[in-house]
């Protein structure tokens, strides 16, 4: 990891919490999303809503099995995202999410079930043998030891230049990027320009040259010039 990010620094409470919770749980997950932008520079640097936890699509069963008991709530292509219905262990295909609300949340489930403290969400990313595959349609993927790596947290982690794919946009299909509008949301860009000083040399390149192959007129490209 560049030395321009943090060494160390204490675990946020939502994001201990969710760690803790992922104790025993046998297969690969990683921090993603905002928390994973601060995880990198060793402090929180705005409000997040929810911790996101990536894992591998062939990997869900073991999400069900290992929240037993827990309020979940599970989104794909066939449910909408306002559906509240408690996860039954369905297969889910790509893309999808999974809910793990907490009482007060609007996707609260069964009063008899367990609720976090903590709102999370587990992202399905698809994987090809060591490889995480970040866009099917631009054939783009990342051997997983090079693009996940204990943060300053010590958590594994989705590295910047990962974070900020995702954040672009980058992972989604033509056909998701046209219906979503192609913009950047505020939140999006403020962890950009937070990991963009210590984004150096190869990480920077492989952002800037992955980004255009999938967006190429993407707004986020001239910040990425070599330096």
């Amino acid at each position: 990891m560049d030395d321009h990010f943090s060494r160390g620094a204490r675990v946020p409470q939502a994001v201990a919490y969710v760690r803790d919770l992922l104790a025993g749980f046998g297969p690969a997950w990683l921090l993603c999303g905002g928390w994973a932008a601060d995880a990198w520079l060793g402090r929180r640097t705005r409000r997040h809503f929810d911790v996101d936890i990536a894992v591998f699509h062939h990997d869900q069963r073991a999400v069900f099995e290992h929240f037993q008991g827990w309020a979940v709530v599970a989104h794909d292509p066939h449910l909408p995202d306002d559906s509240t219905e408690q996860w039954n262990g369905r297969h889910l295909d790509l893309p999808a999410h999974i809910h793990v609300p907490t009482s007060g949340s609007p996707l609260a489930t069964s009063s008899t079930l367990t609720h976090t403290a903590f709102e999370f969400e587990f992202l399905l990313n698809e994987r090809s043998g060591h490889d995480w595959v970040l866009n099917r349609e631009q054939d783009i993927a990342v051997p997983l030891d090079r693009c996940v790596r204990p943060s300053p947290w010590g958590v594994p982690t989705a590295t910047p230049e990962v974070v900020l794919f995702f954040k672009a946009g980058g992972n989604l299909t033509t056909a998701e990027a046209e219906a979503t509008g192609g913009g950047v949301r505020p939140h999006d860009e403020q962890d950009l320009f937070a990991l963009l000083p210590g984004l150096t040399g190869a990480r920077r390149s492989w952002l800037r040259e992955s980004l255009a192959a999938v967006r190429p007129g993407h707004p986020w490209l001239s910040h990425l010039r070599a330096r």
